[in-house]
């Protein structure tokens, strides 16, 4: 199947604009919001931002090689006498968007949308290594995931994939709504409701109703791949217009894991049941947030036919994407745990259960960077980390940040972890500084925190001092 072709004509027909100079029929490249990434043939849009004004490098962008730009003023074009389409549109961000969903709905790409407090990145690589078994399939990179990432990776769809995978993020009422009106996905998945960003809302049921934004606009024939295990999911999920598809390990679930082993960082091993059939899983991926991501993108992968043996197979052999629970063993004799991007009391918790079974190791050191966006909430949630951070059997905790990151190490203390083995840093520079004190070949050692902490560092030099 050909490409989809685009036009100035287009972009201006679908925002609702009109082209007010140049040439409304020449095709155009790439759409980009950054003038520096602009090439030759780009079409170049100018967002206007709460730090930037992308009309103040319309002039750029065109000097880059644009055919073509979007702006909500005219006066961003006054004196520049390029050669270019100019399409005018009432508010730029809207009109990227209104062209992101005429792209969607002219591609004839099955879209397929996940949402949920933790593990939407790694259930979205593994929905799409699994239905690419059968089908071409284009998934979002990174978390291009909110209201101009979203619209980016949906303009993608003009290569005409079969399957398009991807996430939608939100840290605020509205925004799933708006995500689900541009994507208008066949299939939509609900991961579970956690407490990542509650410092933003009232309670979990707050986030749980933010969450359940993705039941709006389904048709009869629209499927919600939905958390059997999750009461918050559920008690939304069964008012869904469409039609109803459950994963877990409750016996109420369509797609089910029995018989589960948790095999420390040597993986999982499960028989799932689906409507299609059972099949023994074997996977590398480890804990129970992966297995529940497994599930959901097992239970899309059998709406779309994908052979249960197929399924199986490229379950055996997973990774965890870059920084989220990466498994690297290092030549210096260090086994590495790097969830650096990001955390939330949910997934920290899971994370400290994975390596408090793991076996093997002359000593479990965590390295935990506090967790952002949990408001009036924070304390509390870092201590119930802080009491499961004892339960890990940790020989060493450095915790890493402001006061969340000291009730904490507190709480660790109070349960019965040795003030020995607990370390409180500021900054991610202190927790380098640290880490290399201590580490030594035969340990296992955990690096995770909230992205704005950066414990990335952390793992680079980790990975440089036992390379």
């Amino acid at each position: 199947m050909t490409s989809l072709t685009l036009t100035a004509g287009d972009v201006a027909a679908a925002s609702g604009g009109r082209v007010v100079a140049g040439n409304s029929a020449a095709p155009i490249g790439r759409i980009a919001i950054d003038s520096r990434a602009v090439a030759a043939g780009d079409f170049f849009v100018a967002i206007r931002g709460d730090r930037f004004d992308g009309h103040q490098f319309v002039a750029a962008a065109l000097s880059n090689g644009a055919t073509g730009v979007l702006v909500d003023d005219a006066a961003a074009i006054e004196g520049i006498g390029a050669n270019a389409a100019i399409v005018q549109a009432g508010d730029t961000t809207r009109a990227l968007q209104a062209v992101a969903r005429h792209v969607r709905r002219a591609s004839g790409t099955k879209v397929v949308a996940i949402t949920g407090s933790a593990g939407k990145t790694t259930t979205k690589e593994v929905c799409a290594e699994l239905l690419s078994a059968r089908y071409s399939v284009f998934r979002n990179q990174g978390n291009l995931n909110n209201h101009i990432g979203l619209p980016l990776s949906l303009l993608e769809l003009r290569a005409r994939p079969e399957v398009a995978v991807v996430e939608l993020g939100m840290n605020h009422p509205g925004e799933i709504s708006t995500l689900v009106a541009i994507a208008e996905p066949e299939v939509r998945v609900w991961t579970n409701v956690g407490d990542a960003h509650i410092g933003f809302f009232a309670s979990a049921d707050a986030i749980a109703d933010a969450k359940a934004e993705i039941l709006e606009g389904a048709a009869d024939d629209t499927v919600l791949v939905a958390n059997a295990d999750d009461a918050l999911v559920m008690t939304r999920a069964r008012r869904f217009r469409g039609r109803l598809v459950t994963f877990g390990i409750s016996e109420a679930a369509d797609v089910r894991a029995v018989a589960v082993a948790m095999c420390g960082l040597d993986g999982i091993r499960a028989q799932l049941r689906t409507p299609a059939g059972s099949f023994a899983l074997d996977t590398p991926l480890t804990g129970h947030g992966n297995l529940s991501n497994i599930l959901a993108a097992t239970a899309v992968a059998v709406q779309f036919e994908v052979p249960l043996e197929a399924i199986a197979e490229r379950a055996s052999r997973l990774q965890p994407a870059h920084h989220r629970g990466e498994l690297l063993r290092l030549p210096g004799g260090i086994t590495l745990i790097d969830d650096s991007y990001n955390s939330s009391p949910a997934a920290l918790k899971r994370s400290l259960e994975t390596i408090g079974v793991a076996n093997g190791s002359a000593r479990k050191i965590a390295v935990l960077g506090e967790m952002l966006e949990l408001g009036a909430h924070a304390e509390r949630l870092h201590r119930e980390c802080g009491r499961a951070a004892y339960s890990a059997d940790l020989d060493l905790l450095v915790a890493v940040g402001s006061a969340a990151a000291q009730a904490l190490a507190d709480e660790a203390r109070r349960a019965g972890l040795p003030s020995s083995q607990i370390i409180v840093v500021p900054d991610k520079t202190a927790a380098v500084d640290e880490i290399l004190k201590r580490v030594r070949p035969g340990d296992l050692v955990l690096v995770k925190g909230s992205r704005g902490i950066g414990l990335d560092l952390v793992v680079d030099r980790l990975k440089a001092e036992f390379a």
